[in-house]
């Protein structure tokens, strides 16, 4: 089982950033595509951005496009998310997560488990 811990998510203002990381127990970088979803209150969990396993990435949420940016560094078997001009709608839990292709990410049918996420608030 790999594990991914989530974490570097905090309280910042309107307009700032945050980088998050997803560090993995193993490397599995160079096999697996890598997401970042987020869970809102009141929503339901979504997959915001996407990296496959050749390094692509995939933007899935019109309302971060241009804000966030997805990358990974497979020597430290970190994935990161890069969240700048920060709006308060963005406030959720954020998570990462694999999948076997970029085209199963957001599939219903593959079971995932989620680890404990990292807290990310935007406001005044």
């Amino acid at each position: 089982q790999v594990q991914l811990v989530e974490s570097r998510g905090g309280l910042v203002q309107p307009g700032g950033s945050l980088r998050l990381s997803c560090t993995a127990s193993r490397s599995i970088f160079g096999i697996n595509a890598m997401g970042w979803y987020r869970l809102a209150p009141g929503n339901q969990r979504e997959l915001v951005e996407a990296i496959s396993a050749a390094g692509g990435s995939t933007n899935y949420a019109d309302s971060v496009k241009g804000r966030f940016a997805i990358s990974r560094d497979n020597a430290k078997n970190t994935l990161y998310l890069q969240m700048n001009s920060l709006k308060p709608e963005d406030t959720a839990v954020y998570y990462c997560n694999r999948a076997g292709s970029i085209a199963t990410m957001n599939s219903p049918l593959v079971f995932r488990s989620w680890g404990q996420g990292t807290q990310v608030t935007v406001s005044s």
